[in-house]
């Protein structure tokens, strides 16, 4: 370790909101619950799930009470392909449940993502690109504007293939990728260009989902973000706000916490935080800590040992 740590590493800068609210805030209500664990929590493991142990947890995912769940990255990996295939064909999905799946900004990828989910009665279709400095200057090669480019054509694009299968109830969930290191003001453009691609609105949903793609500051700078967004993102009302938190710097139950004090409708994480890298918020730990405050999670860990079976 080097002695004078800041001439190497800087500190993320504060979000200038003198009249943040969230601090005078209480958790009264559960949020709309999104379990990832068929798909950041599979990318954890050692050995990726074969289909029938994705059916398994599904199946157990769907007891526990969970009404929206990712359960895979279809245009990624055949495994995934056929087991969202599988949900659909086999009309394994009950009626109160809405699943979700993944897909990176590029047309061919997309494609194969709203073929794996055709027929399905409702689907979420989770379209993503990273917005941070970093990532627009060295992995795109972008500028903002480029970026903005980028966002409304793939939106477009995914507007156009899922407008010509009205059988499904269809939402769009973007997310700004590596949002927790990105400038608000790009972020806000970003999330603003997709709601205006994907002409969101009555009959039209949309989630904007706001990752802590790797966890880099304290949880109350998050829920600084979440809520200088919640202020600004419009239409509000036709709008779920959603986090993704993981847990680089270990606190990313805290984050989700005050980030549901700050706005924010609706946490994706894992069961005890299965997820990559230092894994996602855990899920169990926020339900439980709802509980014992006197709010039920609207989900049932009564039996914990046999969900952790």
């Amino acid at each position: 370790m080097i002695a004078k740590p800041a001439t190497k590493y800087q500190p993320i800068a504060p979000v200038a909101l003198t009249d943040r609210q969230w601090p005078t805030r209480s958790i009264t209500r559960a949020p709309v619950w999104l379990s990832t664990d068929l798909r950041d929590g599979n990318q954890a493991l050692f050995e990726p799930m074969n289909g029938e142990r994705k059916m398994k947890l599904f199946h157990e995912l769907v007891r526990i009470g969970f009404k929206e769940i990712e359960v895979g990255f279809p245009a990624a990996s055949q495994t995934d392909f056929d087991f969202v295939r599988r949900l659909i064909d086999e009309d394994l999905i009950p009626d109160d449940v809405t699943i979700m799946v993944m897909t990176q900004s590029r047309e061919d990828l997309i494609a194969r993502t709203v073929e794996a989910v055709q027929g399905a009665p409702r689907a979420i279709v989770h379209l993503y690109n990273a917005t941070a400095p970093a990532w627009r200057r060295i992995v795109f090669g972008m500028n903002v504007t480029q970026v903005m480019q980028l966002i409304a054509h793939h939106v477009g694009y995914l507007k156009q293939l899922t407008d010509a299968q009205p059988a499904t109830q269809w939402t769009l969930q973007y997310s700004p990728e590596t949002f927790s290191a990105t400038e608000l003001d790009v972020s806000l453009k970003a999330c603003q260009t997709a709601i205006a691609a994907w002409n969101a609105g009555p009959g039209r949903p949309i989630i904007i989902n706001l990752p802590t793609t790797v966890e880099n500051a304290t949880p109350n700078v998050f829920a600084d973000q979440i809520e200088w967004m919640d202020r600004r993102l419009a239409p509000r009302e036709h709008i779920t706000l959603s986090v993704h938190p993981h847990n680089d710097r270990g606190t990313g139950v805290a984050a989700a916490e005050l980030a549901m004090m700050a706005g924010a409708d609706r946490v994706e994480g894992c069961l005890f935080g299965n997820g990559e890298r230092c894994g996602n918020v855990d899920i169990v730990t926020l339900a439980l800590n709802m509980y014992t405050q006197g709010v039920h999670p609207n989900l049932d860990f009564s039996d914990i040992t046999s969900v952790a079976r």
